[in-house]
């Protein structure tokens, strides 16, 4: 299971990283990927809509179950991966290419409640 240094993740299994012009990209770890199976649905929050941290904002579908997308960070959607929704099987193929939404944080320092790959993998060890 790869879990990449230079991204931020959630301990509801999201992703996150800041891009160049201040948005953050969100989507699921390849742990969620691979504990969902193969992904045939993705619901991502719309633009426009507030996101708050912790809380639920989609839903991403298997052919075994649905879990819910929790907002790593709060903030405002700014962009949706049309090709994620389109094809939402790219995920289990690249889960860290294939990113869900974009938002632009609120908070001070957006990053302050996030793990880095090493307190993930330690999270992840615990389960």
């Amino acid at each position: 299971m790869r879990i990449p240094n230079n991204l931020f993740y959630s301990t509801e299994h999201l992703w996150t990283k800041v891009d160049a012009d201040g948005n953050w990209q969100a989507g699921i770890t390849d742990y969620a990927q691979d504990l969902l199976g193969d992904i045939v649905f993705v619901d991502a929050p719309a633009v426009g809509t507030a996101i708050n941290a912790g809380q639920a904002c989609g839903l991403v579908e298997s052919v075994k179950t649905g879990s819910d997308l929790h907002a790593p960070i709060s903030g405002e959607i700014v962009e949706i991966n049309d090709a994620v929704i389109n094809s939402p099987e790219s995920i289990n193929d690249k889960p860290y290419d294939a990113w869900i939404f974009k938002f632009k944080a609120i908070e001070a320092d957006p990053a302050r409640n996030l793990l880095t790959a090493e307190a993930y993998q330690t999270l992840l060890s615990g389960l």
